[in-house]
């Protein structure tokens, strides 16, 4: 069963802080391509629910933000924070790392837990993780015109990966369920970090130049 923190549930704040880190990430690349204030917004907030958005239509349920309005002024107070910080977090490349760390491995226990809490196979959430974690950060990506980093080199969907498969395990054996929402978001966010320190990665597929 879930942990509640008064009328609160801690997945639910989990989810607002994944929230509040990925938008900040994705207003934070808005605003490195001179977006207005709008558009930035409206990075930060795809960056935000989209891979949720994407795993509660796969589950076959109302997406988690259509339901709550605390996601859109979660967006809003990451706009606010970069403008007052605007400083430190536009000018310094590791706050983009570290705010889109933070968000990945707190939205990989959001996905994970929400898909086993309904009774969908293992591997079901494992993908589920995934997905939530990563898919954001891709459409982020894509409207900034840039490759998504879930293919690059970088560790980043394989870490997503891991913690999913750790959160189900932990969760099959009755694990406390705050211990192993804590330790599922630290394993992902430290694999991130240990990868992009130590130039960890994946082989790269190599083919013949296209001269057409």
């Amino acid at each position: 069963m879930i942990e509640f923190v008064g009328h609160v549930r801690f997945v639910d704040i989990i989810e607002f802080l994944g929230t509040f880190a990925f938008a900040i990430s994705g207003v934070r690349m808005a605003s490195t391509k001179n977006f207005d204030l709008f558009g930035a917004f409206t990075i930060g907030f795809v960056t935000a629910i989209g891979g949720g958005t994407l795993r509660d239509l796969f589950i076959g349920v109302t997406p988690f933000w259509m339901l709550n309005h605390v996601y859109l002024w979660a967006t809003l107070l990451a706009l606010l924070f970069v403008i007052l910080f605007k400083s430190k977090v536009v000018k310094l490349q590791y706050t983009f790392f570290l705010f889109d760390s933070i968000g990945l491995g707190l939205f990989v226990v959001v996905g994970t837990e929400k898909t086993l809490a309904m009774e969908f196979a293992p591997w079901v959430a494992v993908i589920m993780g995934t997905i939530t974690g990563s898919f954001g950060g891709m459409l982020r990506d894509i409207l900034i015109t840039q490759i998504p980093l879930i293919f690059r080199k970088e560790i980043y969907a394989l870490a997503c990966v891991v913690g999913a498969i750790f959160f189900t395990i932990g969760y099959a054996s009755g694990m406390n369920i705050v211990i192993n929402e804590v330790a599922t978001a630290s394993i992902v966010i430290l694999t991130r970090i240990l990868a992009v320190k130590f130039k960890w990665h994946l082989p790269t597929l190599k083919g013949e130049k296209s001269y057409d």
